[in-house]
């Protein structure tokens, strides 16, 4: 329990090279990490960066990309018409020849691509593939007390970098600062009529979907089809309470009453 959420942490076995392969029941291992929410890889701060670079490649190959966001562009096979590829940015990387030689390859000769930032090949194969899974992920290095102060400086500054010490319990608390950021969660209380907001078990929602109706459907399918309306204080309403529909953005730590049709 954390800031009123049940997270739940699970400890995997190490990656090994080649568990994309298998080696070491590396996909088991890379299967259940398909599922979290956040990725924390645990690396030695004796030599952090080659574990890095191993653990990275081991997911890669197996679809899941990193401290990144889904490529902004559009990919639609069509009947006819060939290879139409637009932009609506300068493109260092990409260009028709490139993207017509890349669907080639996946024997796609019809299709409507459209870019929206500077996207790489990589960015266009996994459109193309799909199965992509985009998560957050910490790197948290241990045994800080065994390097430099100059060292530590470095890593520090590191974007997704969370520096600890296991043994003398140094950073500790910074760490699950860090993962609470990052899980990137909402918590809402329930408010039954005429009682008092129950602060002890929030429904806790993704920051991504915390709609009234993703409320409704967390607590029990059929209540989105008995909604009437919601009433709702807190940082989203400028009014306490104030009345919403289903389509209501929510934010964190509001308390949410629903009024069902009779």
């Amino acid at each position: 329990m954390y800031k009123g959420a049940k997270v739940q942490l699970l400890d995997l076995p190490g990656i090994i090279e080649g568990a994309k392969d298998g080696k070491g029941r590396g996909r088991q291992v890379i299967s259940t990490a398909r599922t979290c929410n956040v990725i924390l890889i645990v690396l030695d701060a004796i030599k952090p960066i080659t574990h890095k670079r191993l653990i990275e490649k081991e997911l890669e190959g197996f679809g899941i990309r990193l401290n990144k966001t889904p490529p902004n562009m559009t990919f639609r096979r069509k009947e006819k018409g060939g290879i139409n590829f637009t932009s609506t940015v300068a493109n260092t990387h990409l260009d028709l020849d490139t993207v017509k030689a890349i669907c080639s390859e996946y024997r796609i000769h019809n299709a409507d691509v459209s870019l929206r930032f500077d996207a790489t090949a990589d960015d266009l194969i996994d459109v193309i593939e799909g199965s992509r899974i985009y998560m957050p992920c910490i790197y948290v290095v241990n045994k800080i007390d065994q390097i430099t102060v100059e060292e530590l400086d470095i890593l520090d500054k590191l974007p997704h970098y969370c520096p600890i010490s296991a043994h003398l319990e140094w950073n500790l608390d910074g760490l699950l600062e860090m993962v609470w950021e990052y899980l990137d969660l909402c918590r809402l209380y329930t408010k039954p009529k005429g009682l008092n907001p129950d602060y002890e078990d929030p429904v806790i929602l993704s920051s991504k979907r915390k709609t009234v109706e993703d409320f409704c459907n967390q607590i029990h399918k059929d209540m989105a089809k008995q909604f009437k309306y919601a009433l709702v204080w807190g940082s989203s309403v400028k009014h306490k309470p104030q009345r919403v529909g289903k389509e209501h953005e929510l934010e964190d730590e509001d308390v949410v009453q629903i009024i069902k049709k009779i």
